[in-house]
């Protein structure tokens, strides 16, 4: 096995998505604290930690919405700076939110292309093309084996496993190089969180960087190439999903040990 930098060295260049020293405070309160992230592409990297540790800070500096005090973002080796959601995106990174900013009184279809519908011209004028929008929206859904009754169908009609798959397939319309997940099987019934981890893995086979967080560590077990662990802001330890157990996972995630992880156990 080669020098442990020399490891470092050659995952860097392999790197889709490379977060270096990343802080950010508000007002007293220090959220994030020097802290790195490698994702390579078509990686599954499940993200673990109590509330507050850090979690969704640090996605939602990756996806523009926050601007971190310090740090360095690197994408396709080319450093960058988001100062806004638009500037991830532009980029092929998206996000799906736990709240999943789904519109229940509109169909699948509307809400698989909110703002983004396709259109016909007559008279010079721009009409919603209705055929076009359910055929399109029904392509996306059988792509992704996505079961809905119908694309005409109500959001608020969905199960909460449809509602999710609905969400993440809005987001494949953008092609994306990198896709967040924040909680995605939180509060779904057993079958429907196998349907989302199956989704997951799809996305994986068709090159998509995945970084996933969840509260449910058998989720993140099951479906996750590595594994890191935040608590207080920092990173305190990383490791490759098949190599760790879920007992372990939970004592690093409330920090029964009393020291931080050295770099023997650390891949970034």
């Amino acid at each position: 096995m080669p020098p442990f930098f020399l490891y470092e060295k050659e995952r860097k260049k392999l790197a889709l998505l490379r977060l270096e020293r990343i802080e950010k405070s508000f007002g007293a309160i220090r959220a994030l604290s020097g802290v790195n992230l490698i994702l390579e592409p078509g990686e599954v990297l499940g993200l673990a930690g109590d509330n507050g540790a850090g979690k969704s800070t640090l996605m939602k500096v990756l996806s523009g919405a926050i601007v971190p005090d310090k740090g360095r973002i690197f994408f396709e080796g080319q450093q960058v700076r988001f100062n806004s959601p638009r500037e991830s995106r532009r980029l092929g990174i998206e996000m799906v939110y736990q709240d999943l900013s789904l519109c229940d009184t509109i169909n699948v279809a509307k809400n698989l292309f909110l703002g983004r519908e396709p259109v016909k011209k007559f008279l010079g004028l721009r009409f919603l093309n209705e055929i076009a929008l359910h055929r399109q929206a029904k392509q996306i859904l059988d792509n992704l084996s996505i079961s809905v009754t119908s694309t005409r169908a109500l959001v608020k009609t969905l199960s909460g496993g449809q509602r999710q798959a609905v969400a993440i397939g809005r987001t494949v319309l953008f092609n994306p190089k990198i896709l967040i997940m924040d909680e995605p099987t939180a509060a779904l019934a057993v079958k429907e969180v196998r349907k989302v981890l199956d989704l997951i893995r799809l996305l994986k086979t068709r090159g998509v960087a995945i970084i996933l967080i969840s509260h449910r560590l058998q989720d993140i077990m099951e479906v996750a190439d590595r594994i890191m662990v935040m608590y207080e802001g920092e990173k305190v330890a990383e490791r490759k999903a098949g190599e760790t157990s879920l007992e372990e996972l939970i004592r690093l995630i409330v920090r029964e040990s009393s020291e931080k992880e050295g770099s023997s156990h650390d891949l970034t």
